[in-house]
C-alpha cells in the first residue's frame, strides 16, 4: 500500500513521526507543511510561490498550508504514482464538530478526496501530554480496510481517538463545538490594543447523542465521520425553486 501522509501541525511533528512509524511495511511519503499551521482551514497559496524541501528520502516540507502540502504531494511529488490513501494526523487535539471547519488536518485530507483519493484526518482528542501511539495503530488499520475494499467514490473519513487504550470505535455524525463569542482586548508594551477572539476558557461541547462529541469525549469511544465534500442544502433547494424574487424574472428562456 503506498501511503502519503500530511498534517497542520507540521512536518517535525511527533503526531507525525508516530504515524509514519506505525505504517512500518508500507510504501510511506510525507508531504506537510514546514511550520504549524492550525486552524488554516482549506486555504490554498494561489498568489505567492511555493518552496519545497526534502528532509529526507520521501519525507518532503512545503512552505504552505495543508492544502498547499497534498496538492503538491499528488500533483508533483507522486504525481505518476497516485497513493492508495491520504492520511492526515495525528493531529495534537481534537478536530470534533464544526471544528472541522476550521481544521488544517481536516482540510488535508479533504484536498487529497477533491482530487480523487481516499482520504482520513486522525486527531488526538486528549489533552497533553499527547500519546499518539494508539491513535496511529488505529490510523494504521482503517486506511488497510479502505485500502482492501475501496468505495465507489472518494471517501472522506474523519477520526478522533480519546486518551487511553482503545476499547472500542463508533460511526458518528458530527457534534456541535462552541469556542464562545468573546473577543479579549488587551495593551502591549507599547499602548496599543491587541485582540484574542473566542475568549480565554476551552470550547464547551453540545450533548447530542450519536455525535463525534458524546462518542470520543463522553464514552471513551473511537469517532469515525464521513464527511460530504458536497454542501449544497437539498432540502432548502427544493424549497427556494418555488421562490420569486420581485423584479426579476427565473430562469430566462
Amino acid at each position: 500500500m503506498r501511503v502519503l501522509l500530511s498534517n497542520d501541525d507540521g512536518v517535525h511533528a511527533p503526531g507525525l513521526k508516530a504515524l509514519a512509524e506505525a505504517f512500518d511495511g508500507e510504501e510511506v511519503w510525507v508531504v506537510a507543511p514546514d511550520r504549524e499551521q492550525s486552524a488554516s482551514s482549506h486555504a490554498i497559496s494561489l498568489h505567492r510561490p511555493l518552496r519545497m524541501h526534502e528532509l529526507a528520502p520521501r519525507w518532503y516540507a512545503v512552505d504552505g498550508t495543508p492544502t498547499d502540502a497534498v496538492y503538491m504531494g499528488l500533483n508533483h511529488v507522486l504525481r505518476s504514482t497516485r497513493p492508495d490513501v491520504v492520511v492526515s494526523g495525528v493531529n495534537h487535539g481534537p478536530n470534533l464538530g464544526n471544528d472541522v471547519l476550521y481544521s488544517g488536518t481536516v482540510a488535508a485530507a479533504m484536498e487529497a478526496a477533491l482530487l480523487g483519493v481516499n482520504a482520513i484526518a486522525v486527531s488526538l482528542a486528549a489533552p497533553p501530554p499527547h500519546d499518539f501511539a494508539e491513535a496511529a495503530r488505529f490510523a494504521v488499520a482503517l486506511a488497510r480496510r479502505v485500502h482492501a475494499n475501496p468505495p465507489p467514490a472518494p471517501l472522506l473519513l474523519n477520526v478522533n481517538v480519546p486518551t487511553g487504550p482503545i476499547r472500542g470505535y463508533r460511526f458518528a455524525r458530527l457534534g456541535r463545538r462552541t469556542y464562545g463569542n468573546e473577543v479579549v482586548e488587551k495593551v502591549d508594551p507599547r499602548g496599543r490594543k491587541y485582540y484574542w477572539i473566542g475568549g480565554e476558557g476551552g470550547p464547551t461541547n453540545e450533548d447530542i447523542p450519536g455525535s463525534d462529541c458524546n462518542a470520543a469525549l463522553v464514552d471513551g469511544l473511537v469517532a469515525v465521520t464521513p464527511l460530504h465534500l458536497d454542501s449544497t442544502h437539498d432540502a432548502v433547494l427544493q424549497e427556494l425553486r418555488s421562490w420569486a424574487v420581485p423584479g426579476f424574472t427565473k430562469e430566462p428562456r
